[in-house]
């Protein structure tokens, strides 16, 4: 364990800069302190708290949207349309995922206006989504790359960017190396820069040195998305990217309605100002939160934990929504600890318990469409990496991250026998109430089938069970409300599930995966608080338990999480969490 000895010492000497425990999204909302215990009693009750936490953003909206970098973003984003320069967003790991939504919803409405609209076709290239790692992390984070600004400011570069270009540039905490470093080489270019995260900006300056230089340059339009803790702590794929999407979503979709208005008014729906937005939100939210909803959410939450405790596997099949479950289900592994999705040919990994097909098309071509447009990996030969500094562990094993080994990931309508030959299996198709006829046209036989369905009626099916969420869709060009709707509904479910599975201990995800230096800090965080044991020596254990972990899923072995066994290891000691033997 020498290895991992010098590994620690070298984290805590070197990596302050990555304690960010002082932060509101790292902190733990007192709404959820005993969701474990609570959810294990009566999962009502527990999906009643998930969803009181979403009411933060409720409460806030109003705020968030008079803010003044709101009305400028919609400005920057006219201004870029009449001229015809480019829009960026930039993110990673969640926000990554945020970046690639936007660039695909403002994609497909400028596909559909093509018949309509003259300049249709020059609209439809002009958004452009940067995440850490490329379109290969969408599926799976590249170990890493979110903490080196220098990556982030090459992927930018790579992209295009040019003077009079508008860059948003979204990190849910406001500390992302990578994201920090497209703002800077955004603004190095002469880009308009909106630097957009969800913790209040007086701590963030006051704590973080690499998000205070970015937060006193005048130069950049800061938004400030604050709506409390995370339901999980440090879970900001949660209510931090939720807000940021109601927000930036209806920023690009005023600025798309102004646009139809100067050029096309017969096509233009009416403008929604921003007390509308946020009161359109709160009834999104009480829509899903009436009994009926909470009814389904939780039926559909034991579903999937009765397939998991059996050792089964879901598909999940979608068709416009495909990204957006997609999204909620790759975050789940490192989240939770639980496989991350599996490339064809790597048998020697476990499956994934969950997974996502276009029932309508094969996969290079459902990577296509839905992307709405083709992959963009990353090809960085040897030299890349030099030139950027990248630490020799990364230099000496490069990622793989081209097209190739995206389209290795078959999300298509190719049969896969691994998705059915588990102990349990079901197939479960989500969509809006008038798109999920195709629920069974893949060649494969599950034992169960399932719709999850949001729209104002709930419609026939001949499944064997049907979660249906009855909540108001208003008409938008970029479909926000769908959106909005299925990762509330996906992200409570998905969460809950992985609480009554025993991955969540109060409000804190025990079982996550470390694979970047904020998760490092938020795991030897986690550890210190469950066993009473000092931050020093948690993190000299995790390293530990990280190295063991990377051993076991050599292996191609289901890993546990080195956090997990890292409280358990020390709770075990001869002395338990004693503080006189941690500290």
């Amino acid at each position: 364990m020498g290895d991992a000895a010098e590994k620690a010492r070298a984290f805590l000497k070197e990596e302050r800069a990555f304690r960010l425990g002082t932060l509101l999204t790292e902190s733990s909302h007192p709404k959820t302190q005993n969701l474990s215990q609570t959810i294990e009693a009566d999962v009502r009750s527990g999906i009643r708290q998930l969803l009181s936490v979403d009411e933060d953003i409720a409460q806030e909206a109003d705020h968030l949207f008079a803010q003044d970098g709101y009305a400028r973003l919609i400005e920057a984003f006219s201004r870029a349309m009449r001229a015809g320069r480019q829009i960026f967003f930039t993110g990673c790991g969640a926000t990554g995922r945020l970046s690639i939504l936007m660039e695909a919803a403002w994609r497909r409405f400028w596909d559909e206006m093509k018949p309509l609209a003259p300049d249709a076709p020059k609209m439809w290239p002009l958004c452009i989504s940067v995440m850490a790692g490329g379109d290969f992390a969408l599926i799976k984070s590249v170990e890493g790359f979110e903490d080196f600004p220098d990556f982030g400011r090459h992927q930018l570069r790579e992209a295009g960017v040019q003077a009079g270009d508008v860059v948003v540039a979204i990190t849910e905490g406001g500390e992302t190396p990578f994201v920090i470093g497209t703002a800077w080489e955004g603004l190095d270019r002469g880009a308009e820069i909106f630097f957009v995260y969800s913790n209040p900006t007086a701590l963030l300056a006051e704590h973080v040195e690499r998000s205070r230089q970015i937060i006193e340059e005048p130069r950049i339009v800061k938004l400030d998305l604050t709506t409390g803790p995370m339901a999980i702590t440090g879970s900001t794929r949660m209510q931090a990217t939720t807000a940021e999407l109601l927000v930036v979503g209806a920023a690009m979709e005023t600025a798309i309605i102004r646009w139809l208005q100067d050029r096309q008014p017969q096509l233009a729906p009416d403008l929604r100002t921003p007390e509308e937005y946020a009161r359109l939100f709160r009834k999104l939210l009480s829509d899903l939160s009436t009994a009926a909803a909470v009814e389904s959410l939780s039926r559909l939450t034991q579903f999937e934990e009765a397939i998991y405790r059996k050792h089964g596997l879901v598909t999940y099949v979608a068709d416009t929504l495909l990204l957006d479950v997609l999204t909620d289900t790759t975050e789940r592994s490192p989240t939770f600890m639980v496989p991350p999705f599996r490339k064809d040919g790597d048998t020697h990994l476990p499956v994934s318990w969950a997974f996502v097909k276009d029932p309508r098309r094969p996969t290079e071509q459902a990577w296509e469409q839905m992307l709405q447009r083709p992959p963009r990996g990353l090809r960085w030969g040897p030299e890349t990496y030099r030139q950027l500094n990248a630490p020799p562990r990364i230099q000496a094993n490069r990622p793989k991250l081209d097209n190739a080994e995206i389209h290795r990931f078959r999300i298509g309508n190719e049969p896969d026998a691994s998705r059915t030959e588990a102990a349990a299996s079901a197939l479960v198709a989500v969509g809006l109430c008038d798109e999920v006829k195709w629920a069974r046209p893949i060649p494969m036989q599950f034992e169960r089938t399932a719709t999850i369905t949001i729209g104002s009626e709930k419609p026939a099916l001949d499944v064997d069970e049907h979660f249906h969420f009855t909540c108001e869709l208003p008409a938008s060009p970029v479909h926000l409300w769908e959106h909005l709707a299925i990762k509330l509904v996906l992200n409570t479910v998905s969460t809950a599930t992985m609480v009554r599975m025993g991955r969540v201990i109060g409000n804190a995800m025990v079982w996550l995966s470390p694979s970047n230096k904020k998760l490092i800090d938020r795991g030897t965080r986690l550890i210190s608080q469950v066993t009473g044991c000092s931050y020093e020596h948690a993190c000299e254990i995790l390293h530990q338990t990280i190295e063991e972990v990377a051993s076991i899923s050599q292996r191609g072995e289901e890993a546990p999480s080195p956090v997990a066994l890292a409280i358990e290891r020390i709770s075990c000691s001869p002395h338990g969490s004693s503080r006189a033997n941690c500290c």
